[in-house]
């Protein structure tokens, strides 16, 4: 079987050089090449020729469909008729649009906003287009009801089965106004989700502290001191600035989290950790950045683009496409977690409160929201003797991704080695790799990895996203490419970046996320890697690579010395082991915290109204939050906390509805861990056979079977919350 290059030619075979380089379709992105011009002409021209491609296809279904009669009504319609030139439609149209929305998460100018929402409409209807074409749905039908469906493999199957609900759930059945409606509810909702991104990342890097004093910066690590006079030199408007140090200052704290996450665990200025964290939860809140009204409008539209397709809220419309049956399925999980973590919660603030008190706080000492960070890394080093900037040292880059390489290896029979100068990069800090079966030597893939935190220009947070998706094309098959993107603490001051144990976790969750679009075996990019695996199972393979950070052999070939190589001592590995557990309780309860305001905004808010606001009890949006955390947060919120102002993943991600995801995926790679340590941690031969078939059942199928029927193939059951409950420390309370 050959490799398809990752540099194959355009695929409309053009005897012209393209002078737009998101014109060319295929291949690997040539990053260095692609100007915010590019945008406009690029996207007009491209959407110009594939409504002509469009067109056609249409007019050769018709005919197609014509000759079903009364006596013959199942024409054997075949997926070469119609889902490979759709498939290579809406490809092409992918490549380019795709490369777009990753430069606006990475590389993010005014220039590049404005031609991405100058273009953004067409697409938005050129979308519906393809969604709502009836000609298109009744040939999916065709080819269901056909009699050559059952020749069909079962990647095929479930792709034919999505196009179907996916067109159902796009407006393919509104006519009229209410299809006009119903577009316009898509146009708009596809604007304001951007306009929130960017005010979120804007009100973030608006906001910062430069301190000049050494009083203010007490307590704080030497990290995040040269951190700090690094981000002074980079933005100076003074010759103090330029000439920053991070002994003598100034210093820049920003709401950045390499910055911010370590400014409120470690300083010793109450005050200004309360002026940080106030600032953190009023992002996006006021002035021109307020996404107070884009949420309204939101949910608003999102309430009525339900009720045009005969949902009660839009909950239930998120909700055909995932894993969890209902609502109440997703309550009674959060209320299961609830139950098991809030008295939990409840004791550790208690614990909390007195621990400082007993430090010789002062008279009447009440732990406010901004304290919590504070004591608790106090409590933490009290309890445990463990100091996360102390490991630091231990987690460089480099060595942290040499063993999660080699846990790669082991679990999986991958080799992955650099491949730095084979791809263009859009900064200077990306990194490129390359998969290889360590058994036949054959290249399975490539990836990206963009590390550090760029405040100016990327936005916050971690994830994964496709650059190729895998596919066959005869007897070649196209290798997938991923983007791995973090927001770690970059190098600093000479040295390399030296990670926090949280930060080694993450880059191990967004690489499980590449392994199951990398290691893929399924043929059809439509079901390949996460592509059609329901979004509540789509955290499974991430969330159950981060349970390798504790574990022995991995933690120890990586966690090496960035200067004198020595290995992390084992009574930190042991501390880390004691601590794992720490806080368990108020850490999960944030989480179902987060989960139940996502379901019940997009539940109870509108619910039974078809204008204003909710028509049962005249609920605001605000409101709703005070009622969910009455019950899942043990310390009310500050009444100005406006987190929801800058809470992209659900309005501006694919979380709607679905935040709760993150648990529900989790009690799937729980009990997936739990499988490896029922044969054996320790034992080398069972965790390779067991690793060989997580990667043939869930890495390889992706979305070519049901989630849980990938689960069962792996596991031999269903899944249980006991291993979760058990990880989670928590299984006495259950």
């Amino acid at each position: 079987m050959n490799a398809v290059s990752l540099s194959s030619p355009n695929p409309n075979n053009s005897p012209q050089p393209i002078s737009n380089p998101l014109l060319i379709g295929s291949g690997l992105p040539p990053f260095s090449k692609i100007e915010p011009s590019h945008v406009v002409p690029g996207i007009e021209q491209l959407l110009a020729e594939l409504s002509d491609a469009l067109t056609a296809i249409e007019d050769r279904l018709s005919q197609r469909l014509k000759k079903a009669s009364s006596s013959d009504p199942a024409i054997d319609l075949t997926w070469a008729e119609l889902m490979a030139p759709l498939t290579a439609l809406t490809e092409r149209l992918n490549w380019s649009w795709s490369i777009i929305g990753h430069l606006m998460g990475v590389k993010n100018s005014p220039e590049l906003r404005a031609a991405y929402e100058s273009v953004q409409p067409d697409l938005v209807q050129f979308s519906n287009r393809i969604s709502q074409s009836q000609v298109i749905y009744n040939a999916l039908k065709q080819i269901k009801a056909g009699p050559g469906w059952h020749d069909l493999v079962p990647a095929q199957q479930r792709i034919v089965e999505a196009s179907l609900q996916d067109a159902e759930l796009s407006g393919v059945g509104l006519t009229g106004e209410r299809k006009e409606k119903f577009n316009h509810i898509q146009q708009t909702l596809a604007e304001l989700s951007t306009q929130f991104s960017n005010h979120v990342l804007d009100a973030t890097k608006a906001f910062s502290l430069t301190l000049t004093q050494l009083e203010e910066v007490a307590g704080l690590p030497p990290s995040l001191l040269s951190l700090s006079a690094q981000a002074a030199r980079e933005a100076a408007t003074t010759e103090a600035e330029k000439s920053a140090t991070a002994k003598a200052g100034p210093w820049r704290i920003t709401l950045d989290m390499p910055s911010y996450i370590p400014f409120l665990r470690h300083s010793q200025r109450r005050d200004l950790r309360e002026k940080l964290y106030r600032a953190f939860i009023t992002r996006a809140s006021s002035g021109e950045l307020d996404n107070a009204p884009l949420i309204e409008k939101i949910l608003e539209l999102r309430q009525q683009q339900a009720t045009l397709l005969g949902f009660k809220n839009y909950a239930e419309l998120s909700l055909v496409r995932k894993m969890a049956p209902s609502v109440s399925a997703v309550e009674a999980l959060m209320e299961e977690l609830r139950v098991v973590s809030y008295d939990a919660a409840k004791s550790e603030l208690a614990a909390l409160q007195a621990f400082a008190n007993a430090q010789n706080a002062p008279a009447a000492y009440e732990l406010k929201q901004w304290d919590i960070p504070f004591w608790s890394e106090r409590m933490r080093e009290r309890q445990f003797d463990l100091n996360d900037e102390a490991l630091r040292p231990y987690f460089p880059l480099p060595r942290v991704l040499e063993g999660l390489f080699g846990l790669a290896e082991r679990l999986f029979g991958i080799t992955i080695t650099a491949a730095d100068g084979q791809a263009p990069v859009w900064h200077t800090d990306v990194r490129y790799f390359q998969v290889t079966d360590a058994a036949d030597q054959q290249i399975l893939a490539y990836f990206y990895l963009d590390p550090y935190s760029r405040p100016a220009e990327k936005r916050g947070g971690a994830w994964m996203d496709e650059c190729i998706v895998r596919a066959k094309f005869g007897e070649q098959v196209r290798l997938p490419v991923a983007y791995l993107i973090c927001n770690q603490s970059p190098p600093v001051d000479g040295q390399p970046s030296l990670m926090t144990f949280r930060e080694v976790e993450t880059l191990f969750h967004e690489f499980g996320h590449g392994l199951q679009h990398m290691l893929t075996s399924v043929d059809y990019s439509g079901a390949a890697g996460i592509n059609n695996v329901e979004w509540d199972a789509v955290e499974l393979p991430s969330q159950f690579m981060e349970n390798w950070c504790y574990e022995r052999e991995t933690l120890f070939g990586m966690a090496k010395h960035y200067e004198t190589n020595a290995s992390l001592p084992e009574a930190e590995y042991q501390k880390l082991l004691a601590a794992r557990h720490f806080m368990t309780g108020s850490a999960i309860l944030r989480q179902v915290h987060f989960g139940w305001l996502d379901i019940a905004l997009h539940a109870q808010y509108l619910a039974g109204a078809s204008e204003g606001w909710a028509a049962d009890d005249d609920a605001s949006i605000w409101e709703i939050c005070d009622r969910i955390a009455e019950k899942t947060t043990v310390m009310a919120p500050l009444p100005e906390d406006a987190f929801l102002c800058s809470f992209g993943h659900i309005f501006a991600g694919g979380y709607a509805a679905g935040y709760y995801s993150y648990f529900w995926a989790e009690v799937l790679s729980a009990d997936a861990f739990s499988a490896f340590e029922e044969a054996g941690l320790d034992n080398s031969d069972q965790v390779a056979a067991m690793g060989r078939r997580f990667r043939d059942t869930v890495l390889a199928l992706g979305g070519s079977r049901h989630p849980m029927a990938v689960f069962k193939a792996f596991r031999g059951r269903e899944p249980n919350t006991q291993a979760l409950l058990r990880h989670r420390g928590l299984s006495a309370s259950a």
